[in-house]
């Protein structure tokens, strides 16, 4: 039996957006989100922010990131071959030998990533992973002249990678790093909506950008947004394939519900509570520990303004930064309930101080 995928998750997986040029997530997010939102706005960054209950209290933000990796053309040479920079933190062990999508004023142009054949290379050579500047993406240009006239300085390339399900509910996509997360807190607003009691929270779902450069889009919404409490959702990795030694990066795994994080960018009361709910709905979830700030939204909006209730819950997810990310998409559902479940546990005047 094939499982069903939903549009709204579909759309934003096959949306192209690397950071600084999310245009077409925000249109996914903008279709599926603004019509159940009570008010809907972007800003300078780009960031969409759908309110529900405009006047509850407390205010609960929702954040996942909706930017992905990306390449940027920074040099096209006098053959029409274009080299890059990197948008993100790539492995570069992996960009070589990729179909790619590059988008441009006038529409997408394909191309693939290309370096010198192993043929050709001595021993010495076979053992190097490749620099930036030894990769090209080959669009099938005669002359310099003949790409600029497809190509310009800036355009950015994803991945030609879409989502395929290869086992039940497990599926593979070049960006579930992180629209999962921006369609989980999204459709957690839709479902709020959708509920016959309204929250007495005020619930902010927030798609930001440019996490993978920095976490930007996070620390200006935050502090536009105001929230008491906040709850960052992003991957997590999965450590339950070879070569992960659980010593150093724990004990997760695919379809093991989500990963609760624990630790010093976390407010333990809503650690505590998100525990709660989980248990509360009897689904699977999993611990993680960190004993600093996360790579994730999570960094930024824990010390916006004068600080704010912050959580984290992540879906595991193998080969992280890959242009084929695997997760199982029950983790990302099970998600989306933990959120429904925690919204409506907010009483007013809860602000998880401690």
């Amino acid at each position: 039996m094939s499982y069903n995928v939903p549009p709204f998750l579909a759309e934003l997986l096959h949306a192209r957006s690397p950071s600084g040029y999310e245009t077409e997530a925000q249109a996914v997010f903008d279709r599926h989100v603004k019509p159940v939102a009570d008010t809907y706005a972007n800003d300078a960054l780009g960031n969409r922010i759908a309110t529900l209950n405009p006047k509850g209290d407390p205010v609960l933000m929702l954040a996942g990131h909706m930017d992905e990796l990306g390449l940027i053309i920074t040099f096209i040479n006098k053959d029409g071959f274009l080299y890059f920079d990197t948008i993100g933190g790539h492995d570069l062990s992996v960009i070589s030998g990729r179909r790619v999508i590059i988008q441009t004023t006038n529409g997408v142009v394909k191309g693939v990533t290309g370096k010198r054949a192993i043929h050709l290379m001595d021993d010495d050579d076979r053992k190097k992973v490749p620099k930036k500047h030894e990769i090209w993406i080959d669009i099938g240009a005669k002359s310099k002249d003949d790409a600029l006239e497809r190509i310009s300085i800036g355009d950015v390339a994803t991945y030609d990678h879409e989502l395929e399900l290869f086992n039940g509910s497990i599926g593979a996509a070049r960006a579930f790093d992180n629209k999962a997360g921006a369609y989980i807190v999204g459709e957690t607003l839709i479902r709020l909506a959708r509920e016959k009691k309204r929250p007495a929270a005020r619930v902010v779902s927030v798609a930001t950008s440019q996490e993978e450069i920095g976490v930007r889009g996070a620390t200006t919404s935050a502090y536009l947004v105001d929230p008491h409490i906040a709850i960052a959702v992003d991957v997590g990795h999965a450590t339950d394939h070879p070569d992960c030694d659980n010593r150093k990066y724990g004990e997760t795994k695919l379809g093991g519900g989500p990963i609760i994080c624990r630790g010093a960018n976390i407010n333990p009361k809503i650690y505590d509570r998100l525990l709660t709910a989980a248990k509360k709905l009897k689904i699977p979830y999993q611990l993680e520990a960190d004993p600093r700030p996360t790579g994730t939204d999570a960094r930024a909006i824990q010390v916006g303004r004068s600080g704010i209730a912050t959580g984290l819950i992540s879906v595991p997810l193998r080969y992280m930064h890959t242009p084929s990310e695997v997760v199982d998409l029950e983790d990302i559902e099970r998600c989306v309930q933990l959120l429904v479940e925690f919204a409506k546990g907010l009483e007013k005047g809860d602000y998880a101080h401690w």
